[in-house]
């Protein structure tokens, strides 16, 4: 007979790994959502609701009173959180709460240097079961840490953080607004051109929606870079993505403009996003976001090499 563990899920039976269940269920969830996301009120109101909660939530300057945890030590404890994620397939979602969890926490309780990666695969097993149908079990994540800590610690960690946090886990991520806003663009054109008469409405085809991924896999990855950079963390998330998708645009014209490989369907997209860009954001907050903009241009340049090699994977995906 299995035994519950200390965090009172099943492990001994034998279920799907996360990595298979959940993967095909969120792409078929997200294209069945993603027409009716775009067009109904449900959209905004969720918008002003996590806006309006969003300063509750932000963990900025969480590493002041933190003596042993550096800047530096945060970026690699993201940066291999951003490859977990990855590595079970879960969603960006899980990756954008898990580091709000640490930074929150950190904020409440100084941390040990050699307990700080113990936090980290704590956050992302808290964030899993907050928004993933499946979450990886625990000997999993532990094998990811070499073993170097038991069960009973993570479990015994994992009821400190939710105490220290006041079980409040439903915080406005990147992921959140990275889909509103992007959602938001890509039926914007669409709204204005059926209620204009001198152009027809437009079909979704299917290179258009493989333009679409990639744009938003571009922008994606814009946004994990900030993740994982401690300067970033004085930003609100949504001034984070709205200046990460411009950056995303940014290159993906300049990506346009010098590859000798004609891409009709990406050309026609960000046509239509260069309206967007004339447009008010619905932010009070412009000088945030044109200062967050450049520090993310920096950033991009820094890390030029995978940024190119994400364009290249995108191309030869759509190609193949």
């Amino acid at each position: 007979m299995s035994a519950l563990s200390d965090s009172g899920f099943e492990e001994d039976i034998q279920s799907p790994s996360p990595s298979q269940q959940n993967t095909q269920w969120a792409e078929d969830a997200n294209e069945r959502l993603a027409a009716e996301w775009q067009h109904s009120d449900y959209q905004e109101s969720c918008f002003i609701i996590q806006k309006n909660s969003e300063q509750h939530f932000h963990a900025s300057h969480c590493l002041a009173r933190q003596p042993q945890i550096t800047a530096e030590a945060r970026c690699k404890l993201v940066s291999w959180l951003i490859a977990v994620y990855k590595h079970f397939k879960l969603s960006f979602e899980s990756c954008c709460l898990a580091v709000n969890i640490v930074d929150r926490f950190l904020v409440t309780t100084p941390v040990a240097a050699d307990c700080f990666q113990l936090l980290g695969v704590t956050a992302l097993l808290i964030a899993t079961k907050h928004v993933e149908v499946c979450s990886p079990r625990i000997k999993h994540l532990l094998s990811l840490c070499c073993d170097s800590f038991s069960k009973q610690q993570l479990c015994n960690l994992e009821c400190l953080v939710l105490l220290r946090l006041n079980f409040r886990l439903a915080a406005p991520t990147l992921a959140f607004f990275l889909d509103y806003f992007i959602s938001r663009e890509l039926s914007g054109p669409a709204t204005r051109t059926e209620a204009g008469n001198d152009r027809k409405s437009r079909q979704v085809t299917e290179e258009q929606l493989c333009s679409a991924r990639r744009y938003k896999c571009l922008a994606r990855k814009v946004c994990e870079l900030s993740l994982a950079d401690y300067a970033f963390n004085k930003y609100q998330p949504s001034v984070i993505v709205q200046s990460a998708i411009s950056v995303a645009k940014d290159l993906l014209r300049r990506h346009l403009k010098e590859s000798t490989v004609k891409d009709a369907s990406l050309a026609e997209m960000l046509d239509f996003l260069r309206v967007e860009d004339d447009s008010s954001s619905g932010f009070d907050n412009h000088s945030a976001i044109q200062q967050c903009t450049e520090e993310l241009k920096l950033l991009v340049s820094l890390n030029q090499e995978s940024i190119q090699n994400l364009i290249a994977l995108c191309n030869s995906t759509k190609h193949h």
